[in-house]
């Protein structure tokens, strides 16, 4: 097999934000914080629990006069509970007594306003729900809506449940128009990682992984579809009905890098995607994802790019999500100085149009995730790929960070895949090694460090709303 190791690009940003680091004892070491006492506060608490750990998000409104600098106070009913890692917020712990103060950028709070923040938790137990809270020491008299009950989604499949998807507003929506999020995993390059997926690695993808997408990762250079584009146009359609027959859904990838301007490749493009998109148009799993990481060309080259290869699914597939890349390397421009409002000023002319982001958590942290943020209220964002490395695909995995950037996708309803459901070379690979064409991909003895975590976070329960 020829292994090339994949190049990775990016612009680490100094870190900024309202996230204190943990001491070695798991908690952090807070200022003081002068404000003034409210008079009540209502809590929403929620978790998503697995074996051993739970995020929890927290949403704190308060009821009573403006406050500038808070601290929200709560204890754990089990002394198994523990704070390992929080963000938009400073926790300190003592025994099951915890305490989050506000960080800076949320220390005000308006009469009826509200912050959301969050941590990660270990427990022993059950992992019950604090019975109540205090903000600024006054005991929330809004009481406390506590954590719903998870449970997989009945009905089958995600392809099952959902259906064709559309977007609304800034979200993905399924068949019935609710919101949901997908999330799953990216292939390598299939000219160098097609032994990755057979029928064992789709098996173990949807039944032991539990996720809900494939992402179908093709290059068009480095020895991709433009060496043989009738083979390349075959294996993809060969993984979509892999995909659909285990109820996956297929994000159909046109891995364009190098070069990074898209219309290089127009013309393959048109050419790909008429011949997708007429075989699969009746399909209710797939989406096509038209330019990975455009980079060193403007959002106007991108967007002309866009409005010129979109028609041509719509001719076949006139309802199909499309996923457009944007500039600097799918970074909404911020790799490369810029942020969302390029897009927001001058969208893709088209309907069921998303926009992709790229991370690599080790890479992009605070400053990052600040534009997403912010970019979530605005456009409909889907995060095609992500690692849990550095922008090379290798060095440490960082999963404080990884954690962070996910609970924020969780909390925005955006869509994921990570990079990369292969056992390349390289600390961003979910299997060892020699996995793959073994046979074996279920369990946890075949995987790496960052395999091991995205498959325990993807098999956590779906929320498909079907009402």
């Amino acid at each position: 097999m020829k292994l090339l190791p994949r190049p990775r690009r990016g612009r680490h940003l100094l870190a900024v934000g309202a996230v204190t680091a943990l001491t070695a004892a798991g908690v952090a070491t807070a200022p003081a914080v002068t404000a003034l006492t409210a008079p009540g506060c209502a809590v929403t608490y929620t978790t998503n629990t697995w074996q051993n750990g739970f995020t929890a998000n927290i949403t704190i409104r308060n009821l009573g006069d403006p406050v500038d600098g808070w601290t929200l106070g709560f204890a754990f009913p089990d002394s198994g509970q523990k704070v390992t890692h929080g963000w938009s917020a400073t926790y300190g712990q003592t025994g099951s007594a915890v305490t989050a103060r506000s960080a800076g950028h949320n220390d005000r709070l308006g009469t009826g306003a509200a912050a959301t923040i969050g941590f990660n938790g270990s427990h022993t137990g059950a992992n019950p729900t604090p019975a109540s809270f205090t903000l600024n020491g006054v005991t929330c008299t809004g009481g406390v809506t506590p954590t719903p009950t998870l449970t997989p989604t009945p009905g089958g499949t995600p392809v099952e449940v959902n259906g064709r998807l559309r977007v609304c507003g800034v979200h993905l929506c399924n068949q019935y128009g609710r919101p949901i999020q997908l999330r799953g995993m990216s292939s390598h390059g299939l000219q160098w990682f097609a032994d990755c997926y057979d029928d064992a690695s789709l098996d173990a993808l949807a039944h032991d992984w539990k996720a809900d997408l494939f992402r179908i990762s093709m290059y068009v250079q480095e020895g991709g579809y433009e060496t043989n584009p009738a083979a390349f146009t075959r294996e993809v359609n060969r993984l979509v009905d892999m995909a659909e027959a285990r109820g996956l859904y297929a994000v159909v990838d046109f891995h364009t890098l190098t070069p990074g301007d898209p219309t290089y490749n127009l013309d393959r493009a048109k050419t790909f995607f008429a011949a997708v998109s007429a075989r699969n148009a009746a399909k209710d799993n797939v989406i096509y994802e038209i330019a990975n990481e455009p980079n060193g060309v403007s959002w106007a080259t991108i967007k002309s790019y866009a409005e010129q290869v979109i028609p041509v699914i719509r001719a076949n597939d006139p309802d199909a999500v499309v996923i457009v890349g944007t500039r600097a390397w799918s970074s909404l421009g911020v790799s490369e100085g810029g942020n969302e409002n390029e897009v927001v000023a001058n969208p893709v002319n088209a309907a069921n149009v998303m926009y992709a982001f790229h991370f690599y958590a080790a890479s992009h942290t605070d400053a990052y995730r600040q534009v997403v943020a912010r970019a979530a209220t605005r456009l409909p964002l889907f995060v095609s790929e992500f690692g849990t490395v550095t922008y090379t695909g290798g060095g440490q995995v960082d999963l404080a960070s990884t954690t962070t950037w996910l609970n924020l996708l969780d909390q925005h309803k955006i869509s994921y895949a990570n990079w990369t459901y292969s056992d390349a070379p390289e600390s961003s690979a979910a299997f060892k090694p020699g996995t793959c064409g073994g046979g074996t991909y279920a369990g946890t003895g075949v995987l790496n460090e960052s395999g091991v975590y995205l498959r325990a976070r993807l098999r956590t329960p779906d929320d498909f709303p079907t009402g």
